[in-house]
């Protein structure tokens, strides 16, 4: 009999950023290997409920359609940077996630849940022993400590409360999975022992979506695709603008978040007439705009639980063939620079980034070489096609043959 699993998750297609598109391919990928998957999820409202009044979104039938796909509605709170907001909303959808799982009379063989939020993987311990299921816990973030990072709350006797309910998850989940290797040391000084549970799956492309770049453009234009929220420096990509104005550089903001709108008026107040903001799109809407830039920016403020993760936005330029030019530290350094795949900024000024840009720039093969280097790096690395056989691995033990052990973080 096929195993049934559960993904508990707030991210979910149609969502964009890449916590939704992963939940959307872990779900495909497993349902194509047979295995009967339910996900309990919200209705869309990551960064903002209304973009999903677009029909552009909705663009995948078959998730359209799904009746293994139960959405509850959460109330229309804005997600801001309040504590307090963003605690009610979590705490609200936990509660009705809650009270869907106690009224199931289903049955599961795993649950699959991911943090952040904490909450959420919360109700998937719950639901571990609601359902007799083994439980699979996803790290895609450290929490708490990215709330001190993006300086939203920082309440040593709260943090602390929060800490001892991550231990208690790590020490509770049958299996772990990390999106960043990053993560792993971290996780092992919480708990010791859940080190030997850990799991490396990070976030991917398809097929389908590698684009090695055409050299056909003419004109050389740099993007930011992503989150313009409390994690990103703000103020590099504004300060660059004012630069790459100088240089008759066109930048394209394809960006979301808490700081969106302050960016705009700042750009406004400027006059930098070579920036253009575009709505996000579909993933694919995306691709085919990030594609048809030569550089891809990349910001991350300097907080030490920054150094751990690798923005879905890397692996999202590599995938289109766009090199990168960055200002991050850690984990994204390493795989930017290890792989040849574009520049990062030792002193993480303005300045340096500048300095990269006219390289690429000028140096046509230059920007084909990083461009290939990123595009075999995604095939070897970032499929999701080859990445979900770990999970597999993870679902089927029995199965796992010696050699895919090595799927298990070695370090």
């Amino acid at each position: 009999m096929n195993k049934k699993i559960l993904i508990i998750t707030q991210n979910f297609y149609p969502e964009i950023g890449s916590a939704g598109n992963r939940m959307k391919n872990i779900y495909l990928l497993l349902k194509e290997k047979g295995y009967q998957v339910d996900v309990l999820t919200t209705d869309p409202t990551y960064p903002n409920r209304k973009f999903y009044e677009d029909e552009s979104f909705w663009d995948h039938e078959e998730l359209n359609e799904s009746p293994d796909i139960n959405r509850i509605k959460i109330k229309k709170r804005k997600y801001s940077r309040s504590f307090t907001n963003r605690l009610f909303f979590y705490l609200e959808m936990a509660w009705k996630m809650i009270g869907n799982i106690l009224k199931s009379q289903k049955k599961y063989d795993y649950v699959y849940t991911t943090s952040p939020a904490i909450f959420i993987a919360l109700v998937g311990l719950l639901a571990k022993y609601k359902f007799r299921a083994k439980l699979i816990l996803e790290i895609r973030d450290l929490w708490p400590d990215s709330l001190k990072g993006v300086g939203v709350f920082n309440y040593p006797f709260i943090i602390k409360f929060f800490t001892k309910i991550e231990q208690l998850l790590y020490r509770k989940a049958n299996e772990i999975v990390v999106n960043s290797l990053g993560f792993v040391n971290h996780i092992k000084a919480s708990e010791e022992k859940a080190f030997e549970k850990i799991t490396y799956i990070p976030n991917a492309a398809r097929k389908n979506e590698i684009n090695p770049m055409d050299g056909t453009n003419s004109s050389f234009k740099a993007i930011y695709a992503g989150n313009l929220g409390l994690a990103q420096d703000n103020d590099i990509l504004l300060n660059l603008a004012e630069k790459l104005y100088d240089r008759n550089v066109e930048l394209t903001i394809m960006g979301y978040g808490y700081f969106t709108q302050k960016l705009k008026e700042a750009v406004k107040k400027k006059k930098l007439k070579n920036v253009k903001f575009v709505h996000p799109r579909s993933r694919a809407e995306c691709f085919t705009i990030i594609a048809d830039h030569q550089v891809g920016l990349v910001t991350l403020t300097d907080k030490e639980v920054f150094k751990t993760v690798l923005p879905g936005k890397i692996i999202d330029y590599m995938t289109c063939g766009v090199p990168i030019v960055g200002s991050v530290d850690g984990f994204s350094k390493q795989v930017i620079e290890e792989q040849k795949a574009g520049f990062v900024s030792n002193s993480k000024g303005v300045d340096e980034l500048l300095v990269y840009i006219d390289k690429l720039k000028n140096d046509p093969l230059l920007q084909k070489r990083m461009s290939d280097n990123g595009n075999q790096y995604v095939k070897e690395h970032f499929l999701w096609e080859k990445n979900i056989h770990s999970l597999v691995d993870v679902l089927e033990p029995q199965k796992k043959n010696l050699s895919n052990t090595l799927s298990k973080v070695e370090l």
